[in-house]
């Protein structure tokens, strides 16, 4: 036994790819053991098994979080993870990376589409990484999946990030880029009344808040998929402290948005420009909600989803229990993960077509 526990270690150790994926096969009571081996001090027995030795891993690495003092630094350890993951990406009929001429500066994006021979849906989608990392390359898997499983188009927006940019440069580029595509729905021979925006926390963020600002443009979006989205940079509800250390999303990564994003910008913390929770709820579009119950976010995600119903808003809100923020990042290493951004992807198209 202990040979076996030395040979998981230095598997799991390698942390990447090959190692990932075979660490993902193993049965559950070889992940727990090594999550023991590896000295794992929290106390998470409903974590997925697998996720929790990545975390086990991270910590005896010494790597805590993933935003620190060093943006530039961060971005590039981000991105370096990303790609170390990756076996390789799922195969998509058509990827092209196109640049949107905008009225607040031109920005880069990525078009998925998995038929382009018919007329489908587009859903905007704005990438995760707290405002400061992350980029279309980092979530280039999540869109492939979503686009193939939701059967639409996606355009994955290289949205300018902080702390070069503020809340108001952010999300102006991320809402004329929504404009943009509603202007050039014929070119993308997009379905009638068929835009959705969609992202993963920070981008579940800019995608409340577009939907927000937008409520009553030709070019409002007709669906919300919002991925454990960041909604409340003012309030610690009982997950913040539930869950603020040894997982993906710290606390600490959390005070470092917070200075990066709006200290910086002077900000207050309950503007709806960062804080959609506290913004105007009414008349929005249908918003498909997930959380992850290991969540720094999770209260306020499940707050907010709320929040829209009880303002009249049409919502479906499912919570991944066993999973931890990021998971919709784990896909090439993690069954688990994939079948659930999988099915997440197929039941927000089966809620948006019944509105």
């Amino acid at each position: 036994m202990v040979a076996f526990n030395k040979n998981l270690q230095e598997l799991i150790e390698k942390a990447q790819g090959t190692a990932g994926r075979s660490l993902d096969r193993l049965p559950r009571f070889a992940q727990e053991s090594l999550v023991k081996v590896l000295g794992y001090p929290y106390q998470y027995p409903q974590l997925d098994s697998f996720t929790k030795c990545l975390m086990a891993a991270q910590l005896k690495q010494g790597k805590v979080g993933f935003i620190g003092d060093d943006v530039i630094h961060s971005r590039k350890q981000f991105e370096v993870q990303m790609q170390s993951i990756i076996h390789k990406p799922t195969s998509i009929a058509f990827v092209e990376d196109i640049r949107l001429p905008l009225q607040s500066g031109s920005i880069y994006a990525r078009h998925y589409h998995p038929a382009p021979n018919k007329k489908l849906p587009m859903i905007v989608f704005y990438h995760g990484g707290g405002f400061v990392v992350g980029s279309v390359e980092t979530h280039d898997e999540v869109c492939r999946l979503i686009a193939i499983h939701a059967k639409v188009q996606v355009l994955s927006i290289e949205y300018p990030l902080a702390p070069e940019a503020g809340p108001r440069d952010v999300i102006q580029s991320c809402e004329d880029a929504l404009a943009w595509v509603y202007q050039n729905r014929r070119h993308f021979k997009i379905l009638k009344n068929r835009i959705a925006v969609a992202g993963d926390s920070a981008g579940g963020n800019i995608s409340a808040v577009v939907a927000q600002r937008t409520v009553n443009a030709a070019y409002a979006p007709q669906a919300q998929f919002l991925i454990y989205p960041a909604v409340d940079f003012k309030s610690r509800h009982p997950s913040f402290y539930a869950y603020k250390d040894g997982l993906v999303l710290t606390g600490t990564d959390i005070d470092f948005v917070t200075d990066y994003y709006a200290d910086r910008y002077k900000v207050a913390m309950d503007d709806s420009i960062i804080s959609p929770t506290y913004g105007s709820l009414r008349k929005l579009a249908p918003a498909y909600v997930i959380t992850a119950g290991h969540d720094v976010l999770h209260d306020e995600g499940k707050i907010y989803a709320y929040k829209l119903r009880q303002n009249g808003v049409k919502v479906h809100y499912h919570d991944y229990e066993d999973q931890t923020h990021g998971f919709i990042n784990l896909t090439p290493v993690s069954k688990k993960a994939k079948k659930y951004l999988i099915e997440m992807s197929k039941d927000f198209r089966k809620f948006w077509d019944k509105q």
